[in-house]
């Protein structure tokens, strides 16, 4: 025969609850109830579609490093300021009196004698450019330029025109390259007509 189990270990078992059934009122009254509420505002899902396109409007900063490497790189450097240089055209200087005292007198001896007599200004100007040149490539030191005191008539007017303009070419910048200074010859040179002009060397 079975022994029976004490009381305390035995459990009382509820039986099972029956689903209530709304009325009609009740009904009306949740639905109505229902429609008013709102529901809570949920987080927005973020895709995975927006992750890639936001990774690729933010550059990261290993990317960004590189980057800004990489610019600086090609960037050319900055040039150097240009500095002002003086004009390579020397400015005229007399002659002294002690150097146009010696040539009068024969002390220093006059290496090369230019003739411009009957020669048209283009021709005279011509000659001229070519005589210094070739002085100055010779390390000619003095040399004598003669123009004529000319006319102002007759066929000596070219002359007189010659006479003017060669002091004023000799001061222009293609001769002043060539010339250091020039001073009207003394009178058993030429006097007026005739011009000491002192060369600069060639380099």
């Amino acid at each position: 025969m079975k022994r029976r189990p004490p009381d305390e270990f035995l459990i009382d078992i509820p039986p099972p609850r029956r689903r209530r059934v709304l009325s009609e009122e009740e009904r009306a009254l949740w639905e109505s109830v229902a429609k008013q509420a709102k529901p809570l505002r949920k987080k927005a899902r973020v895709t995975q579609a927006e992750i890639v396109a936001v990774a690729e409007v933010a550059p990261s900063p290993v990317r960004s490093s590189a980057k800004r490497l990489r610019n600086e790189s090609v960037t050319p450097p900055s040039q150097p300021a240009k500095v002002n240089r003086p004009s390579a055209t020397p400015p005229l200087a007399p002659l002294g009196r002690r150097e146009r005292s010696h040539l009068s007198r024969g002390r220093i001896e006059i290496d090369a004698r230019l003739d411009l007599h009957g020669m048209t200004q283009a021709r005279a100007h011509s000659a001229l450019l070519h005589f210094l040149r070739r002085a100055s490539g010779d390390g000619l030191r003095f040399v004598l330029v003669v123009t004529g005191k000319g006319s102002t008539t007759g066929s000596d007017s070219e002359r007189g025109v010659l006479r003017r303009q060669v002091p004023e070419w000799l001061s222009l910048p293609e001769f002043r390259t060539l010339v250091i200074g020039f001073e009207q010859a003394h009178i058993g040179h030429g006097g007026a007509g005739a011009l000491y002009v002192r060369v600069r060397r060639g380099r």
